[in-house]
């Protein structure tokens, strides 16, 4: 019997299964690190809280309560069976528009079958029914919503807590819902679930122009099934995501080479949509790395730089002309914030590090398990200072993981996040694009994680 010697560099060599096994036990690793971190923000906040040194929440670094669900969740279960099951070979198969179409469809059925085993449809609307919430002061905008803009800083004081912690757009995208005859938080919570689960598309697309299709494909199921789905249904922030998504996708669009019309429309839509992100929230600035990263991976003509620059000061002038200067509602958000009795109070050393647990919670194991090899392919492609595998999708996630970072240093987010993180995590779940597909088991862990989320924690989200 003649044995074929196995040639170095062939796939089953021992040199070339070396790294493989080395990125396997990186994981590992990286997932123990992750439900450690996961357990210390748990345990540290049940410390603080029995200590008396946390008191706001009920159950920190979460803004929900400890429970028991059980029977209600089985529907959801069985979304997420069928969709580890489907999602890997429709996202493989389907023509691109199709897969795209399919995984926004996925991840709206995923949220809404999370969101309604709190109580059924009513459970979509709840979130914005608080008296806290935007819908609470859209009387306020009534009869000169003109007048409203510009008095916005002087008179926050005046209204209700989530109006106080935002720019003014928010309520004046819920104002114009209502004009348009779409008034209501029933009508609110389909446009907001709609848009933010529409994410899922706007990234891939991100994902197909910087890394190539494959790469978006191999993203798609691990976007739709992604446990940040518990606070898509409902918050005010998948929305947020929404406009982020699709303001970088459009980026990226306008910035390939072969472009329509030299890509400068999409530029400037783009650069309009992401000028309008420091005016939904003012956390967003740092989202801002994404397509920074975007830029720096697609190297666009300078007319689509032009028109990406000038589509940027659009929103920013309209604010501006209509009487609301950025910096002055900044500072009177700040003041509001100083003076109030419950976020301004909590520790900045707990949250500092609990809430990096909870982006945990939002991205999931998969993802956890795919940040070792999307840093040592941001170390090879620094050190080769060219394009490596695997160094678009690590561009991609490490932007926004950085950004993540630089809001969570800066003090701003002490709590809540689970909903202020939304936005961002979207963009690091891009990492999971590195499993070989169908990594059905990391999806499974996705969707895992969520089930266990919603079964032991009651969100006011």
């Amino acid at each position: 019997m003649t044995v074929t010697e196995v040639q170095p560099g062939h796939p089953g060599h021992p040199e070339a299964a070396a790294p493989e096994r080395r990125a396997r036990r990186a994981g590992r690793l990286a997932v123990a690190m992750w439900a450690a971190g996961i357990a210390a923000a748990f345990v540290t906040g049940w410390w603080l809280r029995r200590a008396g040194l946390e008191t706001e929440d009920a159950l920190p670094p979460l803004h929900g309560k400890a429970r028991l669900l059980t029977w209600p969740l089985l529907p959801a279960a069985g979304v997420a069976a069928l969709a580890v099951a489907v999602l890997p070979p429709l996202a493989r198969r389907l023509p691109w528009w199709a897969a795209l179409a399919a995984a926004w469809a996925a991840a709206g059925l995923w949220a809404v079958a999370l969101a309604v085993t709190d109580g059924g449809p009513a459970a979509l609307t709840r979130p914005l029914e608080a008296p806290t919430e935007y819908a609470a002061g859209l009387g306020a905008l009534q009869p000169d919503p003109l007048e409203w803009l510009r008095t916005f800083s002087d008179r926050l004081y005046a209204y209700t807590t989530h109006v106080r912690g935002h720019p003014p757009l928010p309520m004046l995208v819920l104002w114009a819902l209502e004009r348009i005859g779409f008034g209501g938080t029933g009508w609110a919570a389909a446009f907001i679930i709609a848009a933010g689960s529409s994410a899922v598309a706007a990234i891939a697309v991100t994902v197909r122009h910087t890394a190539g299709e494959r790469a978006a494909r191999r993203a798609l199921p691990f976007l739709a099934l992604a446990p940040l789905a518990l606070w898509v249904a409902t918050s005010m922030d998948a929305f947020f995501l929404a406009v982020g998504a699709w303001g970088t996708a459009l980026v990226a669009a306008g910035a390939r080479r072969g472009a329509r019309l030299g890509g400068v429309p999409a530029a400037a839509v783009g650069g309009i949509a992401l000028g309008a992100l420091p005016y939904l929230s003012y956390g967003l600035l740092p989202l801002a790395a994404v397509p920074l990263a975007v830029l720096a991976l697609s190297r666009p003509r300078p007319r689509v730089l032009a028109a990406l620059a000038c589509g940027l000061v659009v929103v920013p002038a309209l604010f501006t002309a209509g009487g609301f200067w950025w910096f002055d509602g900044v500072a009177a958000t700040r003041d509001t914030y100083l003076v109030s009795r419950g976020s301004a109070q909590r520790s900045y050393a707990y949250f500092a590090f609990a809430d990096l647990g909870v982006l945990g919670l939002l991205t999931g194991p998969a993802v956890a398990h795919a940040l070792p090899s999307a840093l040592a392919a941001l170390w090879r492609g620094a050190r080769a200072r060219a394009r490596v595998p695997g160094l678009p999708v690590a561009l991609l996630a490490g932007a926004a993981l950085l950004g993540t970072l630089a809001l969570d240093a800066s003090g701003v987010t002490k709590g809540e996040v689970e909903r202020i993180w939304v936005p961002y995590a979207a963009w690091v779940v891009v990492a999971a694009a590195l499993h070989r597909p169908p990594a059905r088991r990391w999806l499974a862990a996705q969707a895992v994680t969520a089930l266990a989320v919603q079964a032991l924690v009651l969100s006011h989200w």
